[in-house]
């Protein structure tokens, strides 16, 4: 909105002067930032120039956001220094930053989901009349909109809109108060391939029209994609910044993890074998928010079968009733070892969708890691359990998770949540001897613990386990699955056996246009 006032009542749509392109608009110059004992950043220097798309490459945990939360008014910096347009600012509150023109996406949007799209793009802004008419604030959006070529339905509300409409809402109130330095963090996280494409192609025409965009992503494909230049942190230092003409996604791999990472195999090392589960028309739920339709599937020994679908389709109702922590209203789920029909919790592992849900935070990592094994062989003989054995199994369990440096003592909820999620895997995996069941296995990991993961739940495949994998990220579901079905409103709106495998498909499957 701008001071001036149109017959509307509401504003202007702002079309704020963006920096020459190739130009500094936003620099950052020795930034620190540490919380208590922890440096998050030490001396970070980034700079972003008007028209280009500038990537900042890092797993969780690099400092990446942190950053970004500094340049737009989140945090403040211990040390370093902020410069806009060459000179030198101070950037205390969001609000301030608005005024330079620096606007962030955050992650999750952080709209009001029972307002509509015209109520978003107006609440909290210092320009919104204090009496504005509705049809007044319906035709200044839809203007908005417009203009910036990022259409959403005004009258709609928030909550019934899909992530990627969302996102555009989000982007559009941020142009819409005159930024022109655009901070996306991790767009793609909550997107379908096509919303994913879409966003890029925005991306791009708003760099061709002189803003500079950062990208914040740990995604090295849409990295390579949508980026200009790079600039890779890791533990919170600057490791490098580079042309995306001189970028090689293995050397940006190792960057990020100061190591080389094997490449998953393509190749199956086995096919699939006897079914382990079978639902025939399954449903869970009496409404329709976090309900299952009538499942079919089977779920087979020697392979992995990876569920693709945007987050809230039924993905963790769907991961609860393979592993019989809920019961299913009609239909029937059924489990089989050696072709005999089994007790449904026998040998199955369980990674849930966050850690928090399967450890005990104020219980030790000891505790933790043999959470699953204690009342069997072989700690426990009879009604004794060997303290003993116990520690070892414990300690062993840990080491494997790569925290060979931590004290089995210390309570798990002291642990980042990527240590928590890496004890999580290893523990379930050992539980897991017929059926595991992974449910973003890889969230919160780097490169090298990524791989690492992946590769065990492979391992597990070969070893005769069904493996399920549930996951928002489609180049993993791609590069792990055997056999592929889409999640969408409850329903497996489609299945495909790797030689089927087509991304678009999967896009529109996920997107519901089967």
């Amino acid at each position: 909105m701008s001071p001036a006032t149109p017959d509307n009542g509401v504003g202007t749509v702002p079309g704020g002067a963006s920096s020459p392109p190739g130009t500094a608009a936003l620099e950052l110059t020795g930034i620190v930032k540490s919380f208590g004992s922890q440096r998050a950043l030490d001396g970070v220097n980034f700079e972003l120039r008007g028209g280009e798309v500038h990537t900042l490459l890092g797993e969780n945990g690099a400092g990446k956001t942190t950053l970004m939360n500094i340049a737009s008014g989140m945090l403040r910096a211990d040390a370093g220094s902020i410069a806009v347009d060459g000179k030198k600012v101070s950037i205390p509150t969001p609000a301030v930053a608005m005024s330079y023109g620096i606007g962030m996406v955050h992650q999750h949007y952080r709209l009001v989901e029972r307002l509509t799209v015209a109520e978003n793009l107006a609440i909290g802004w210092h320009e919104t009349p204090r009496v504005v008419s509705r049809g007044a604030l319906v035709d200044w959006a839809a203007e908005v909109c417009d203009r910036y070529g990022l259409q959403v339905e005004p009258r709609a509300a928030v909550d019934t809109l899909s992530a990627g409409e969302r996102q555009r809402v989000a982007i559009v109130r941020a142009l819409s108060r005159g930024a022109r330095i655009l901070i996306l963090d991790e767009p793609t996280a909550l997107l379908t391939p096509h919303e994913a494409d879409a966003l890029f192609e925005n991306v791009r025409r708003m760099a061709g029209e002189g803003h500079g965009v950062v990208f914040i992503s740990h995604k090295l494909r849409e990295v390579m994609e949508i980026s200009d230049r790079i600039s890779v942190l890791r533990g919170g230092q600057l490791v490098a910044t580079l042309a995306r003409a001189d970028a090689e996604v293995r050397e940006l791999a190792r960057m990020t993890v100061a190591t080389d990472v094997p490449d998953v195999p393509v190749e199956r090392a086995s096919k699939s074998g006897r079914p382990i589960l079978v639902a025939t028309g399954a449903s869970v739920g009496d409404h329709d928010e976090g309900r299952l339709h009538e499942i079919d599937l089977e779920i087979r020994e020697h392979e992995v079968l990876g569920v693709a679908g945007v987050s809230g389709n039924g993905q963790v109702q769907l991961a609860e009733l393979l592993t019989g922590t809920c019961e299913h209203d009609s239909g029937t789920v059924t489990q089989f070892e050696g072709g005999e029909a089994v007790n449904p919790t026998k040998g199955v592992g369980h990674i849930p969708e966050h850690h928090s849900q399967g450890l005990a935070l104020a219980a030790s990592l000891e505790f933790n890691a043999v959470l699953r094994s204690i009342t069997k062989p072989p700690l426990r003989r009879g009604l004794v359990i060997s303290r003993r054995r116990l520690r070892t199994a414990a300690r062993e369990l840990v080491d494997r998770a790569g925290l060979k440096k931590l004290q089995v003592q210390r309570p798990a909820g002291t642990l980042s949540g990527g240590q928590m999620q890496r004890l999580l895997v290893h523990r379930e995996l050992d539980a897991g001897s017929r059926l595991l069941v992974a449910v973003h296995p890889t969230r919160g990991l780097d490169v090298a613990a990524t791989n690492h993961v992946q590769m065990e739940l492979l391992a597990a495949r070969d070893r005769g386990v069904a493996v399920v994998l549930i996951s928002e990220d489609l180049d993993e579901v791609l590069e792990m699955s055997d056999r592929i079905v889409v999640l969408y409103e409850g329903r497996i709106a489609g299945e495909l056996a790797r030689p089927e495998f087509d991304r678009n498909r999967l896009g529109l499957l996920m997107g519901g246009a089967a």
